[in-house]
């Protein structure tokens, strides 16, 4: 059976699509899966052996080539359906969440499309699962149930980001260039969140200057090594940060790929973060990490599966989460955040990681 699955959205979805992929492959081996994804996501599928094909969309890039040139813009978009096409998919599972994807599936003739009918979108498909949003339980569990319509009754399976050997060797040589020895105890620290929320992304990173006073009392009581984290648009986060740090970090802040940045953490004894993409990344390495959750529910979001590996914090508040149904609700404050202080959070790591650091 030839499967083209469809997944347009941020690096963490795409992670949480993984354990789908595995069941699949486990329950149909000789199978030959392709995927749909945004440039952002491809090295997660590119190092995956369990997909055959990666097909990158590119939704911004085909709206400017359109704006310029309709007639450019079309004959890509028709190449690019073209490029799917040829390789004759017998079922697509759709979990765009939207209408396009369904009818373009059907116009290229993949006569079996399963997905979601959110909002009455899923006209197009021939076997659905009618949804509001995600809620109180993991995306992961509501990927897996896609796979009911195909007849599989899925199994647990973690989080997959296989690791390419070139980039745990320029992983291994950036740190060695860095003073970081192998048995040297490396935390890292991750203040933004990725960039599936644009211009509203701060609205889920903890204050930075308590990122930076938690990074000061951690070296005060364990005396790690400290490596920062972001994409080129937290640059100027990771600087302030590092700035207030009585220990000189590591800046890895946009200097890396997907994929060296997963080998990177792959090394770290410990990951700090917001919710985001990059928390994902640190689960799939199996990295012990501690997730600051504030308007998002991490009964939806956060790592997957939940293990002793992760620890969540977050202020429970009776307002939380004001995210859901793919919506922000409005907030006339940020306590959610705001009223995490940093002792409170520097005894809960000390908890996790049973008294390492020595208390608070």
């Amino acid at each position: 059976m030839r499967i083209l699955i469809i997944n347009p959205f941020g690096i963490g979805d795409v992670l949480f699509t993984t354990p789908l992929i595995a069941n699949l492959k486990e329950a149909m081996p000789d199978s030959y899966i392709g995927f749909v994804c945004n440039a952002r996501a491809k090295d997660i599928l590119l190092s995956n052996p369990k997909v055959d094909k990666v097909f990158i969309y590119e939704k911004d890039k085909f709206r400017k080539l359109w704006k310029v040139s309709r007639i450019m813009g079309f004959r890509k978009f028709v190449k690019f359906l073209g490029s799917i096409r040829k390789k004759q998919f017998d079922c697509v599972i759709d979990l765009s969440l939207g209408r396009e994807f369904g009818f373009f599936s059907w116009l290229i003739g993949i006569k079996k499309r399963i997905g979601y009918n959110y909002k009455n979108r899923g006209i197009f498909l021939t076997d659905k699962i009618k949804i509001a949003g995600y809620e109180k339980r993991h995306i992961v569990s509501y990927y897996l149930d896609i796979l009911k319509l195909l007849g599989i009754e899925p199994r647990p399976k973690g989080l997959e980001f296989p690791l390419d050997q070139e980039d745990v060797k320029w992983a291994n040589a950036y740190l060695s260039e860095n003073g970081i020895g192998e048995n040297d105890m490396l935390i890292g620290l991750i203040p933004g969140g990725g960039a599936s929320w644009g211009v509203d992304a701060y609205k889920k990173q903890w204050p930075a200057h308590r990122f930076a006073r938690l990074a000061n009392l951690i070296s005060d009581k364990i005396r790690p090594r400290l490596i920062l984290f972001g994409d080129m648009s937290e640059i100027a986060l990771c600087n302030q940060i590092a700035s207030l740090i009585r220990q000189e970090p590591i800046l890895a802040c946009g200097r890396t790929t997907l994929s060296r940045f997963a080998a990177l953490i792959k090394r770290c004894g410990l990951v700090i973060c917001n919710d985001g993409g990059p928390l994902h990344i640190a689960v799939s390495q199996g990295v012990k990490t501690v997730a600051i959750f504030g308007p998002v529910d991490p009964e939806v979001y956060g790592p997957y599966p939940k293990d002793a590996n992760s620890l969540v914090i977050k202020k429970d508040l009776v307002c939380q989460p004001c995210y859901q149904r793919f919506k922000l609700k409005s907030c006339a404050h940020d306590e959610c955040l705001t009223a995490l202080e940093t002792k409170e959070i520097m005894a809960a790591i000390d908890n996790f990681l049973g008294g390492e650091t020595g208390g608070a």
